[in-house]
């Protein structure tokens, strides 16, 4: 890597969870929620909000812990069964009324599923595309300065092949940024790699730790996609993401195990080095009842919490960084106060000791922070670094150097 080589900003917004009406936050699991730095809280996250309307008392009571938090809000508005004039009102409340100020706006969740979960077997991708943009427009003419993200598709492959495709064998995305590409500020997709296909079993630790790599496919082919379409260059949002998008509970790669904790940091890692603006991660909190894919269980954090503690420490600007290792993800950043952060995630079932190369980094003392099964985003003792010198990753673990 090189200390020297910087790479644009890391967009705070990368740190950001899904939240809904289901989930609660207790008074034990704030201030954690609070340490963990998220920014950003995506209301209502999965299809609750297709089959729900939003009520005045859930946006106060989101918008009140979103305060709490410190957090930027995402709040998506009703697509199947809901009306223009319904969106509108919902922004009318949510900025005029009450003055919350909310920026980012989605319409609908996953429309790609809506010919098979929804009872519409012909629901395809140009039914969509009108039913987008109406309510788009009426949600704009209430407040034109709101951002638009969509189209929220599930299952966002690397390549055409890969991608969602409507009952009339059309691509969706292709399709949406034909049609709306001029009124969507920020392009969204949602990634699951588990399980696959449904009542599909959970993933093996060995089968997860290769899917964090697919995060360098599926931005640059979706970058792509959105220049050659709509000649424009538009942000990307991830707006849901975890390693299974079922109720998977209790295995040794499931969203609630340790694995899971050193694959997110490995696959949030990629997305920040692909310049991702928004990431939310499913979820914030779940009732082992319904699943292990929260930060937080009933009242106390999941492993994948403290990957948004040593997060919290990464710079705002991207460094140049690579790994000549392929089961080891690098990832540097300079922070704000001079300090040069390394984020190091070994993969592997087994410890790892290479040299750590930082061409224009001057010997120096370094701070050191560990996540593994024993240590959870705790400091060790300091360090004296000198590049190339050999460093040691345990099994399956997150180090993150700081070099002020």
């Amino acid at each position: 890597m090189d200390a020297n080589l910087e790479l644009g900003a890391v967009n705070p917004l990368v740190y950001g969870v899904n939240h809904g009406p289901w989930a609660v936050i207790t008074e034990r699991t704030l201030p954690l929620a609070q340490e963990a730095g998220i920014t950003m809280l995506r209301f209502p996250g999965g299809n609750w909000g297709d089959e729900n309307n939003l009520q005045p008392y859930h946006i106060d009571q989101f918008a009140l812990l979103a305060e709490q938090l410190g957090a930027e809000v995402s709040l998506n508005v009703r697509l199947h069964n809901g009306t223009p004039e319904q969106a509108a009102e919902l922004v009318r409340y949510v900025n005029l009324e009450q003055g919350y100020g909310f920026r980012y706006w989605g319409i609908g969740n996953e429309p790609t599923l809506f010919a098979t979960s929804r009872g519409d077997p012909e629901y395809g991708v140009a039914r969509f595309n009108a039913e987008w943009r109406a309510i788009a427009e009426a949600m704009r003419a209430v407040d034109p300065d709101i951002l638009l993200i969509g189209p929220e598709l599930h299952q966002f492959g690397p390549d055409l092949a890969s991608t969602p495709k409507d009952p009339f064998g059309l691509d969706w995305m292709t399709e949406f940024l034909k049609a709306n590409g001029d009124l969507v500020d920020i392009v969204s997709i949602h990634r699951y790699p588990f399980p696959q296909g449904r009542g599909g079993r959970a993933a093996t630790i060995a089968e997860l730790s290769t899917t964090s790599a697919e995060w360098d496919a599926i931005i640059p082919y979706l970058r792509g996609l959105i220049q050659e379409t709509t000649g424009r260059d538009l942000p990307i949002a991830v707006t849901e993401v975890n390693s299974h998008w079922s109720n998977a509970i209790s295995g040794e790669a499931t969203p609630d195990s340790f694995y899971n904790a050193i694959w997110w940091a490995d696959a949030l890692g990629r997305m920040i080095r692909q310049d991702v603006a928004i990431v939310n991660y499913f979820s914030l909190q779940s009732h082992p009842s319904i699943g292990g894919y929260g930060l937080f269980a009933r009242s106390e954090p999941r492993p994948t919490y403290y990957v948004y503690r040593l997060y919290r420490q990464f710079g705002s600007q991207r460094v140049h960084a690579a790994s000549d290792e392929a089961r080891v993800g690098l990832y540097a950043a300079r922070r704000d106060d001079g300090a040069l952060t390394i984020m190091l995630i070994n993969l592997s079932d087994e410890a790892i000791t290479k040299p750590l190369v930082v061409e224009g980094q001057e010997p120096a003392q370094a701070e050191l922070w560990r996540l593994d099964a024993e240590t959870p985003a705790e400091r060790l003792p300091d360090i004296a670094f000198t590049s190339g010198a050999q460093f040691s990753l345990p099994a399956q673990s997150v180090t993150l150097v700081v070099i002020k």
